[in-house]
């Protein structure tokens, strides 16, 4: 096993990291600006480096200085996280190329599913259903709206290098087309630095289903289930359960499959997921994206499943075997993740401020993975997620009686929480049912 690990993130993440470390006697190393000095995951690292400003260019994305970091302290291996630097090839090259362990897919792999389109041609090529969409950038206007003419109204006008539900624009018509064109254009130049955008189909009613693949160590691919992640607003994750209440044994074998397949395509190692997006009315699923890198959701594949995918993903850095049984993998019960971020719970717009109470919840079935305690201060520097609050039972009726208990407990004051809109949520007869869409968080609002 690794012995020294930098984790080169910040908050919830890397408290969750550096837990997983030093339960398996890993040195765990935590970089951090000087805007989070005083939060929990560098208190409770073995050892801490500050790399910066609170600007995360000058800090969390300073590849030098975290590099620094990690000869500093005689770190062994860097562990990305999720965002900052966590897909960015070039990071990972500078990496191994210093002599360090990457905990990640490789280089390769991240640069092929990157960019949207030419992970779309790749996924096509192996057999993985792709919506119907350009194949090469529409490169100006004109292309475009000659694009969506051959597809058929409405699209979904996306930024090639874009991610994290950034940088996408809807058009029912060549009108707002034209509109959307450039203004995707315009903000995947300004931050991704690549202006390609990609055309394809929108489907006004849909779900959004990921699969979680992990690329071992002996080159074998295996899928550790499906995640549904249709509780969204604007285009983000607010909600993630497992297994999908949309997804049947025999759709779940075809979702597993291709996922396996997408990851074999690209020679995948790690940890890493394949997102979809499904028609429930045809049951036909589209890829979307791969994120080569842990996600946001992955407690509750751990929950199901009953794996530590941080470990597995230390493992496969390392050269090991996983912990676990590839040929038996089987989901047990159900668990559901709530995102609790400093934002209004009507608009979902930020409110950072100074935490004067912070109480979690806790009894049977309850996992709270959480970045700050009472006296941090959440700042508007970085994302607004604070904690994920992970319930699991052995079904989902009573995932979410367990789920409305700890939200009843969870005590939040002084930034803005969403808490209340989770209490509205888990009454909501669309959400209770199963049967909901990428639209039910408008709906509620």
């Amino acid at each position: 096993m690794i012995e020294s690990l930098l984790v080169a993130n910040r908050g919830e993440i890397a408290r969750r990291i550096i837990r997983t470390a030093r339960r398996l006697g890993v040195r765990a190393i935590a970089v951090h600006s000087e805007a989070d000095t005083g939060l929990p995951f560098v208190t409770e690292a073995d050892e801490a480096v500050c790399v910066g400003p609170a600007n995360p260019a000058q800090s969390y994305r300073n590849v030098e200085a975290i590099l620094a970091a990690a000869k500093s302290t005689g770190a062994q291996a860097i562990h990305p996280g999720y965002g900052f630097l966590s897909e960015n090839a070039d990071f990972a090259r500078t990496v191994e190329a210093s002599g360090l362990i990457w905990v990640g897919p490789g280089a390769d792999a991240i640069a092929a599913m990157g960019d949207k389109i030419n992970a779309r041609n790749l996924m096509a090529a192996a057999g993985v259903p792709v919506a119907p969409g350009t194949t090469d950038p529409a490169t100006d206007l004109d292309a475009a709206v000659a694009a969506a003419a051959e597809i058929g109204y409405p699209v979904m006008v996306k930024a090639a290098a874009g991610g994290g539900g950034m940088g996408m624009g809807v058009a029912n018509d060549e009108a707002a087309l034209r509109i959307e064109y450039d203004k995707v254009r315009s903000f995947a130049e300004r931050m991704f630095g690549d202006g390609s955008v990609l055309i394809e189909r929108y489907f006004p009613r849909v779900r959004h289903v990921e699969v979680q693949i992990l690329g071992l160590a002996d080159g074998r691919v295996v899928a550790l289930g499906e995640r549904e992640c249709s509780v969204q607003r604007r285009n983000q994750k607010l909600v993630e359960e497992s297994p999908s209440p949309a997804v049947s044994p025999e759709l779940r074998e075809r979702f597993l499959a291709a996922a396996v397949r997408a990851g074999e395509a690209v020679g995948y190692r790690n940890a890493g997921t394949v997102e979809c997006l499904l028609d429930p009315a045809t049951q036909e699923f589209f890829f979307l994206e791969m994120n080569t890198r842990l996600q946001v959701e992955h407690p509750v594949t751990e929950l199901v499943y009953g794996v530590d995918l941080v470990e597995e993903q230390l493992r496969v850095a390392a050269g090991l075997a996983p912990t676990f049984d590839p040929d038996a993998l089987a989901p047990r019960g159900h668990a559901i993740e709530l995102r609790i971020n400093a934002e209004d719970p009507k608009r979902f717009l930020p409110g950072p401020g100074a935490i004067s109470t912070w109480n979690e919840p806790a009894g049977e079935g309850v996992r709270v993975d959480s970045g700050y305690v009472a006296g941090n201060t959440v700042t508007p520097f970085y994302d607004s997620l604070m904690a994920k609050l992970i319930v699991s039972g052995p079904s989902r009726a009573e995932a979410i009686e367990r789920a409305r208990a700890a939200v009843a407990q969870f005590e939040v004051a002084g930034p803005k929480c969403n808490l209340p809109f989770f209490a509205e949520l888990l009454e909501n007869e669309e959400f209770l049912s199963g049967d909901y869409d990428t639209g039910i968080v408008g709906r509620m609002r």
